[in-house]
């Protein structure tokens, strides 16, 4: 049996010392260390032999068995060695090839924009403060001047989440607009000291809901920015000052901006914010719609009936609001024309920015 052990072991080097090629290999792996090869055939015949022949060999078998084993890794080893010189001696290599993409994770384009307005306002002075998305009907309508029935909580199609069966005249809703932060942070800043409320600066980021047909202009889901400021003497100046260096700091020092009359229920008086096209220089374009102004936010001082709801005397204090819409933002300054872009997910898109 020793001698046929030995016999097995000189077999199987000759013909690995054939071998040039990893196929080649696996098929020599396969008939001589497999569960058919003759070495394996030994162990498994242990049994048949003499009580004293087993151990002698048993361990002359192991022997063979790993030194095969060893040969195998190390004809695996000249193999790629030799594949990888070929390749290198025979393969041409265009050293001037321009080197390989690696692509890499972005930031989506609208959190640059809202990382950016952060930027802006923290340098004015603002803080962020966030608020749920989810709110009842007196903190998204009433304690911002919308009673029930008012004309124009119809601009607002919302999500209730409860309805007014359930919750009477208070039921619960997707927030259509980020404005309840508003009387969510005056109530907070309130607490702190009831007689002489502390003043209020504040931007309020997040997520807002409306029941809209969704369209190139239009989503069901989109971002706002809600600004706050309420203090002793605060005036529409104050806000106009304040909106027109954002627009600089945004859009470009030599941006010109300009302010119309409007009306929000929240704000008295009110108005909306347009800054001259940047991409027509104001001279008109379909982006602007040969107007030469493109608007982007809405704004006014903090209504009387918000600013006691938030725990404010309207008799010592005022202040202004503004909303502006990120989305809205990106596609201006980048020239995108459906806002549907931002909610699909599609990496050519998602990659230019």
């Amino acid at each position: 049996m020793l001698d046929k052990l030995e016999q097995i072991k000189q077999d199987a080097l000759r013909a690995l010392a054939d071998i040039q090629d990893e196929t080649s290999l696996d098929q020599w792996r396969v008939a001589h260390l497999g569960r058919s090869s003759a070495i394996m055939d030994v162990f498994k015949n242990m049994g048949a032999l003499a009580k004293e022949e087993r151990g002698p060999v048993g361990r002359a078998a192991n022997q063979v068995k790993q030194a095969l084993e060893a040969e195998l890794t190390q004809k695996t080893v000249a193999l790629a060695e030799a594949a990888l010189t070929r390749s290198l001696t025979q393969d041409k290599l265009d050293v001037t090839l321009p080197g390989r993409h690696i692509p890499r994770g972005r930031l989506h384009p609208v959190t640059q924009t809202l990382r950016e307005i952060y930027r802006v306002f923290a340098d004015m002075g603002f803080q962020v403060y966030l608020s749920r998305e989810v709110e009842t009907d007196e903190f998204n309508f009433q304690y911002l001047n919308f009673p029930p029935h008012h004309p124009a909580r119809e601009m607002q199609d919302s999500f209730y989440v409860e309805s007014s069966q359930e919750r009477g005249d208070n039921p619960m809703l997707m927030r259509t607009h980020t404005s309840p932060g508003q009387i969510h942070a005056m109530r907070q800043y309130a607490a702190e000291s009831p007689e002489n409320p502390p003043p209020v600066r504040i931007i309020l980021p997040g997520m807002c809901y409306r029941y809209e047909q969704v369209s190139t202009r239009y989503e069901s889901q989109f971002t706002q920015v809600e600004g706050l400021a309420v203090g002793e003497d605060i005036t529409f100046s104050d806000l106009k000052g304040t909106l027109s260096d954002f627009a600089r700091r945004m859009f470009g020092k030599n941006v010109r901006s300009r302010f119309r009359a409007s009306h929000f229920p929240f704000t008295e008086p009110s108005a909306e914010m347009d800054i001259e096209c940047f991409l027509c220089g104001g001279e008109g374009c379909g982006v602007c719609k040969h107007s030469g102004w493109l608007e982007i936010l809405g704004c006014g001082m903090v209504h009387p009936n918000v600013l006691t709801n938030g725990g404010y005397d309207p008799e010592r204090y005022t202040g202004f609001a503004f909303g502006m819409g990120p989305e809205r933002i990106t596609m201006l300054r980048h020239h995108i024309e459906d806002i549907r872009y931002f909610w699909a997910n599609d990496m050519r898109f998602l990659e230019q920015f």
